[in-house]
């Protein structure tokens, strides 16, 4: 009996607004622009109404902080700088005054490492609101909320629905929110923090589909902030697949200069300049090596959607990254809410 595959369904997901522009061809419906830094890249992407219909996402603003590193201390405290300048200038955009009240909420699921991103950031967060009500706070600190609300299958309360109830009660002026998300590339798992005002969409890059958290229902600013921790595994072998091309391409060139011959190892090949052509891509992989990257991904899917194998996979140092990125993400949403916060020296 014939089976057929949904591939609008099933195309590997996900939750970063730079992986869909760069995947769709039309350069219309956003502005883009770039800065580097000593450690970082940063790419901010003002998206209209008419590149909804580009990639899917809100309009509104998106920014992307890219790394090759965080596990060094120095490249760490780089990162927790800029996210730091690019929240606080979000901020400033969005009309947010210094005395605004801020809740601040971890999504997640604690007990699995790779969704675990938001409730560990709320640890590192510094709640004031109860010193507020006591009187004992110094100028230059707002006022904060912090709650780690759990995933529905342990409560069973749709997470929306939960902070809605709060978030009526306690009447903040904006909310943060933080996130672990899926990746549709290698190179972006675990070296990218995406902020936008445009609010989240819990679940929604491993195909869990929960409802929005933004403005439109709570009806105050909704900041989301994520850092891309699982990827598919069909993501994963379409990927292999360009590198293997781009590792043929540079390896070939360069076997025809005298000085390779002497070279120790190869270096990163992604970071060098490699003119590739059709015909390597063909002498390599065949008839694969014909295809386009959506084709490719597409082909992949179909070959491990039908017997289950399209997992959702992190890498193997998770516990120590997931430790690193919520340091920096909780750290820098401490250093962006309140002025008397200094970095490390």
């Amino acid at each position: 009996m014939g089976h057929n595959i949904d591939l609008n369904q099933q195309l590997p997901r996900t939750d970063l607004a730079i992986d869909l522009i760069e995947e769709n061809k039309s350069k219309t419906g956003f502005q883009k622009e770039v800065k580097q830094n000593k450690h970082c890249k940063v790419t901010t992407v003002t998206l209209d109404k008419n590149g909804v219909k580009v990639i899917g996402k809100k309009p509104g603003h998106y920014i992307t902080i890219e790394f090759d590193d965080i596990t060094d201390h120095e490249n760490e405290q780089d990162v927790l700088k800029v996210t730091v300048k690019e929240l606080s200038n979000l901020l400033k955009r969005m009309n947010i005054t210094k005395q605004s009240s801020c809740f601040i909420v971890g999504l997640g699921n604690e007990k699995s490492t790779p969704d675990a991103l938001g409730p560990l950031s709320i640890e590192q967060v510094l709640v004031t609101n109860h010193l507020f009500e006591l009187g004992q706070v110094e100028e230059g600190f707002r006022k904060t909320f912090a709650l780690n609300p759990g995933v529905m299958g342990v409560t069973g309360i749709e997470t929306r629905e939960l902070l809605k109830g709060i978030v009526d009660e306690i009447k903040p002026d904006f909310m943060i929110v933080v996130d672990a998300l899926a990746s549709g590339s290698i190179e972006r798992l675990n070296k990218t923090i995406q902020i936008t005002d445009t609010g989240i969409h819990p679940g929604s890059g491993v195909q869990n589909k929960r409802k929005e958290i933004s403005f439109e229902y709570f009806h105050i600013p909704v900041i989301a902030i994520g850092v891309p921790t699982v990827v598919d595994a069909a993501t994963i072998v379409s990927d292999t697949i360009w590198y293997m091309q781009k590792n043929f391409a540079y390896t070939k060139e360069k076997m025809k200069k005298p000085s390779y011959k002497l070279a120790v190892g190869q270096g990163n090949y992604l970071n060098k300049d490699v003119s590739m052509n059709p015909q390597d891509n063909i002498e390599l992989m065949g008839k694969i090596g014909t295809l386009t990257e959506e084709e490719r991904k597409q082909l992949v899917l179909e070959v491990l959607t039908p017997i289950g194998y399209n997992f959702i996979v992190t890498p193997k140092e998770i516990d120590f990254l997931i430790h690193k990125l919520s340091y920096v993400l909780g750290s820098a949403i401490n250093h962006a809410l309140h002025e008397n916060i200094s970095f490390e020296q």
